[in-house]
This record gives structure tokens, C-alpha cells and sequence, in this order.
């Protein structure tokens, strides 16, 4: 626990950290720069990697709690690779969206079992659940006590247990950022636990582990995946290295997306994409998000919809939305710039404009079959309430601007 406490205070070995990107004129015409990067204490990247489990988890304990999805068989080589060096498994399934009621009964059950690590082995949603699991764990209290938005967003008193994530999607990034998304059924929303405390101790990032994944999931996962490069890149919180992250993740993306969802046995697509997902977890870990996510939290609290298909629908009309509104309102804004720059590596046309970029997304997005987000049960008259939910979300903080009501009303309707 203390070596992670020291993690956060950015003193522990192997860490970079700085302050959040500040400009400062000086007279000489030179200007100063401030930013922050952190992330998780150890990455591993490669396939085969996650053969190795039980060598990383050395050190955290020999009680762990592993967390997987529906299908637990995918994590069975972990489970018999820890029995085998000593460790005491016990397992637990998130298959759905993490939820409070759910997150808390996990909880209980680590308690009960007196596990004293945490490891999550799946897509986003389960390596958010171990996230907020092992922050639970070592603090008392409900998840609202630490929710944002809808709780009382209370910092967590003391580190989580430690976490190893391994994500079996190339998609959220989720094994390097420092919140769990939470669905709080009372209120339909979901909503973050967030704490700088809650970056995992490792990211085993595999591709081999993704090699199984059906067209449908490479696709919406991959789009999330693209989505987290481009936001992160045009928010104003943006610094020299999530802009180099996001722009090897664009290139990846660009070239490999389309690959792996048409042969999820390309190797080297999937390579690409486990790494642009990598890539954009680190950026909006340390950059921010923006309008896309800012809506996709309240659209996945009250409807049953994949979080990246939703991402995938809004992301052409909120590039639009943003690029016309910077025009007209902060011509001068450099995002204007960057969205140019994001078409031209995404097209591989050096003379691309932001249209074209626009055009290529829509036309990803519709060979990759990512329907209108009625298809999920959205009508007219959820959009004032999704609209009035979404100007509260964090990732709305991070646009390049800030949108009207009439900006956001229109966005939405389009992806209908």
C-alpha cells in the first residue's frame, strides 16, 4: 500500500509526472509549459504476455480476486497459471454493465474471502468493476460516497488493494485510466469513481487475448477505441506527449480498424488496435474527453446500448458540431487545426480536409454496421433529458468548446 500512496505523490520510481498544460507568455516571445502524465505502474505489452500472470501478480498477496465477464473460460489459463505458483483464486463475474448493487456485492464477497489483490480480465466493464472493487476494499462507505455527479464525490481516504487489469478488448483503454464508470440503476446514469489512486498496478495488455472477439465487438470496441485518440487530441487540455500518443494511435487505427474487423485472425491489425486502444487510454487519462463521452454516459444509463457503438454514432456529427462552432465563435482555436490534421492521417491524404475526415469516419462506421441510436430505444422526446444529463457529464468539461443546447439537441437528433 505504500509504495502505491508514493505512486500518487509521483515519487515512486518509474513514473512521470508533471502539471496539467499551462502556457505562460514571457517576454522574450518564449512560453513556458506545465502538464501532468500518469498511469499505471507497469505495462506489459506483447502477444503471449498474459501467460506471465502469475509472475507480475509476485508481491500483491496470494489471495487474489479475479473478476471476468460472462464467459469465464477466457480467463481459465490465468486461473490455473496462479493455482499453480500458490495463489488461492476466488473468482467473480461482472456480466453486464458495472453497477453499484453489483460492485458492492463484489466487495462483500473479497471481504468474505479475505482476498487481498484484485485482478480483472475482460472488456472495460470488467476491468472498471476491479477498479472500483479494490478502491472499495481498503475504504469504507457506499459507492455514491465517491461517486461524481449523482454522490458526494469524496476522495478515497486510503490506496486500493492492488490491481492488475488485462483487457480481452482492444477498445476502452481502461487498464491505464484512473476512474471506473458505474451504471447507478436509481437513477439511470452512469457515472465515475475517480481517484488519481485508482490506476492500476499492472496493464497486461495482450492482442492474442482479442483474437477471439466476433466482427461486432472488434468493431464497437474499436471505434470507442478511435474515439478516445481523437477527443483527447482536440480538448484544451491536450500536451506534447497524449499529442504524440494520439497521433501513433490514429495511424494505427486508421490502417488496422477496418483489417481486424473484416479477419479477426490479421495479427498484425489486432496488434494495431489493442495498441491504439492502449494509446487512447493514456491520453484521456491525462489529457480529457470530450462532447461524444459527455454524451455516451447518460445514453448508457438509461438505455441497454453498447457504449462504443454509441461513441461510434456521435462521432462524425460532433466533430461537425465542434468544428462549426470554433469557426464561427474561435476561429483562432487550435483544434480547428487538429481535426485537419486527424483527417489527413486518418485518410492518408496529405491535402484532406475536415469534411473528408468526417466522411471517412461515416463511411467506417457504416461498413463496420453501427446503427442510429433509435435502434437502442432513444426517441425525441429523451433528447431534452439527455441533453439537460450531458451538460453535467466531466467529459463535456474537456471539448475544445462549449456547445448550446441547440448544438447538442442537433447532434443527437442526427444520430438518431
Amino acid at each position: 500500500m505504500k509504495g502505491k500512496k508514493l505512486r500518487a505523490l509521483g515519487v515512486l520510481c518509474g513514473e512521470i509526472k508533471f502539471k496539467q498544460l499551462v502556457t505562460t507568455p514571457k517576454k522574450d516571445g518564449i512560453r513556458t509549459m506545465k502538464f501532468e502524465f500518469a498511469t499505471a505502474n507497469r505495462i506489459i505489452f506483447g502477444a503471449g504476455t498474459s501467460r506471465q500472470i502469475a509472475e507480475y501478480a509476485q508481491g500483491f498477496g496470494k489471495r487474489p480476486f479475479l473478476i471476468t465477464g460472462q464467459n469465464s473460460s477466457r480467463a481459465e489459463f490465468a486461473v490455473q497459471a496462479l493455482q499453480n505458483n500458490g495463489f488461492t483464486v476466488t473468482q467473480f463475474a461482472i456480466t453486464d454493465e458495472p453497477s453499484t448493487p453489483i460492485v458492492l456485492e463484489g466487495v462483500t464477497l473479497a471481504r468474505d474471502r479475505a482476498c487481498d489483490f484484485v485482478i480483472g480480465i475482460g472488456g472495460g466493464s470488467v476491468i472498471d468493476g476491479a477498479k472500483a472493487i479494490a478502491a472499495l476494499l481498503t475504504n469504507d462507505g457506499q459507492p455514491l460516497d465517491y461517486l461524481e455527479v449523482v454522490g458526494k464525490g469524496q476522495p478515497l481516504q486510503n490506496a486500493p488493494a492492488p490491481a492488475i487489469a488485462v483487457p480481452t478488448t482492444a477498445g476502452t483503454g481502461a487498464e491505464v485510466t484512473r476512474n471506473a464508470v458505474l451504471t447507478v440503476p436509481e437513477q439511470r446514469v452512469k457515472v465515475s469513481l475517480r481517484s488519481p489512486l485508482m490506476l492500476p498496478d499492472v496493464a497486461i495488455v495482450d492482442p492474442e487475448l482479442t483474437y477471439s472477439m466476433p466482427p461486432g465487438v472488434t468493431a464497437v470496441t474499436g471505434l470507442d477505441a478511435l474515439t478516445q485518440l481523437i477527443e483527447p487530441f482536440v480538448s484544451h487540455l491536450a500536451n506534447p506527449l497524449t499529442d504524440a500518443l494520439c497521433r501513433e494511435g490514429f495511424q494505427r487505427a486508421g490502417q488496422s480498424l477496418r483489417r481486424a474487423y473484416e479477419n479477426g485472425r490479421d495479427t498484425n491489425a489486432r496488434n494495431d488496435m489493442a495498441l491504439a486502444s492502449l494509446l487512447g487510454g493514456l491520453a484521456l487519462a491525462n489529457a480529457k474527453l470530450g462532447a461524444v463521452h459527455g454524451f455516451a454516459g447518460p445514453i448508457g444509463g438509461m438505455f441497454s446500448a453498447p457504449h462504443g457503438a454509441v461513441c461510434a454514432r456521435l462521432l462524425p456529427y460532433t466533430i461537425e458540431a465542434n468544428v462549426r462552432a470554433l469557426q464561427s465563435r474561435q476561429p483562432e482555436n487550435p483544434a480547428l487545426q487538429r481535426y485537419t490534421e486527424i483527417a489527413r492521417i486518418l485518410t492518408g491524404d496529405p491535402a484532406a480536409t475536415v469534411q473528408d475526415g468526417v466522411q471517412w469516419i461515416q463511411s467506417l462506421c457504416a461498413d463496420l454496421q453501427i446503427p442510429g441510436l433509435a435502434t437502442y430505444g432513444l426517441t425525441a422526446n429523451d433528447l431534452p433529458t439527455v441533453v439537460n444529463q450531458s451538460k453535467n457529464a466531466s467529459s463535456m468539461k474537456g471539448n475544445p468548446i462549449q456547445l448550446s443546447e441547440a448544438e447538442l439537441m442537433h447532434i443527437l437528433e442526427q444520430a438518431l
